[in-house]
C-alpha cells in the first residue's frame, strides 16, 4: 500500500492524501464518498494504474474523514469541497487532470468545475449522489427525525450495519450546493458507472449528471449485478477500462 502524506493547513488542521508525482502534465484526482476513506479498494487500484501508465493521482480524505483532522459532524458539502480545491491547487497545481467521483464524491467533484473547469480534461462518476441530503435523506426523513433535527442539530440514522451521524446544519448546507439544475458546457468525456443493483443510489442520478453536461461526449455503464460500492476485482476493471478510454487521447 502507497505511503500516506499529511497536508498541513493550520496547527489544527490537516489533510490526509496519498498521490504519484509523474513529470507528465495529466492527473487522477479521485474523491471518496460519504464517511469514506482513502485506503479502499477503488484509490488504491486507481493508484496502480496511474503507475503503470506513468501519470500523477491523488486521491484525499475531507476533513472528519478517515485519518484527516477534525470532526465529522462538523463537516459538509462546501468544507470538503474546499478540502478538495485545497489539494487539487497544492498537488495538481496548474496541470490537467481527470476527475473521479465516487458517490458523494460525484458531487463534490461537480463544484469543483467551478474552480478548474479549463483544467479538467474528463470526468467519471461511481454510483454518483449529488444532493442526496435533500434528494435521498431530507425528503425519507419522518416527522421525528426531522423535528429532532431542527430541535437538537443531529441525529443518527442506522442503514444496514452502519450508522450515521446526520447534523442540521449539513442537511442545510447541501441545500446550498445544488448542481443539478446548473448546465456545465464542456466538450470532455463524461462517463457514468452505476450499479444495476444499486439500493442506496438510483441510477436516475447517474443520469441527471449527464443531462447538466452539454456538449460532452456521454455515456452511462450500468453494472449487472453490480451494488453501490462497485468494488469487487471485475467491477474495478470495468472502472479501470472506462479511465483508459478517457485518457488514451491525451497520452
Amino acid at each position: 500500500m502507497k505511503k500516506f502524506k499529511y497536508l498541513k493547513l493550520t496547527k489544527t488542521k490537516k489533510l490526509r492524501f496519498i498521490d504519484n508525482y509523474f513529470k507528465k502534465k495529466l492527473y487522477v484526482v479521485f474523491l471518496h464518498g460519504f464517511m469514506s476513506d482513502i485506503e479502499g479498494k477503488k484509490p488504491q487500484s486507481l493508484l496502480r494504474f496511474a503507475k503503470r501508465k506513468k501519470l500523477g493521482f491523488v486521491a484525499l480524505e475531507y476533513s472528519g474523514h478517515g485519518k484527516s483532522s477534525g470532526k465529522f459532524t462538523s463537516g459538509n458539502i462546501s468544507s470538503w469541497t474546499n478540502d478538495t480545491k485545497i489539494i487539487i491547487k497544492r498537488i495538481v497545481k496548474k496541470n490537467d487532470f481527470i476527475l473521479i467521483g465516487s458517490s458523494m464524491g460525484s458531487w463534490i467533484g461537480l463544484n469543483q468545475f467551478k474552480y478548474f473547469k479549463k483544467q479538467i480534461k474528463g470526468f467519471i462518476g461511481i454510483g454518483s449522489a449529488p444532493e442526496f441530503l435533500t434528494r435521498l435523506m431530507w425528503s425519507k426523513f419522518t416527522k421525528k427525525i426531522k423535528s429532532e433535527l431542527k430541535t437538537k442539530g443531529k441525529t443518527i440514522i442506522k442503514s444496514g450495519d452502519y450508522e450515521y451521524p446526520i447534523t442540521y446544519q449539513l442537511i442545510k448546507d447541501g441545500r446550498k450546493n445544488k448542481v443539478l439544475n446548473k448546465k456545465i458546457n464542456s466538450k470532455i468525456k463524461v462517463t457514468m458507472i452505476h450499479g444495476k443493483i444499486d439500493e442506496i443510489v438510483p441510477i436516475n442520478f447517474s443520469r441527471l449528471v449527464l443531462s447538466i453536461f452539454k456538449n460532452a461526449k456521454k455515456k452511462l455503464n450500468i453494472v449487472s449485478n453490480g451494488d453501490h460500492s462497485l468494488s469487487n476485482q471485475k467491477q474495478l476493471k470495468i472502472i479501470i477500462r472506462e479511465l483508459n478510454h478517457i485518457i488514451k487521447n491525451f497520452i
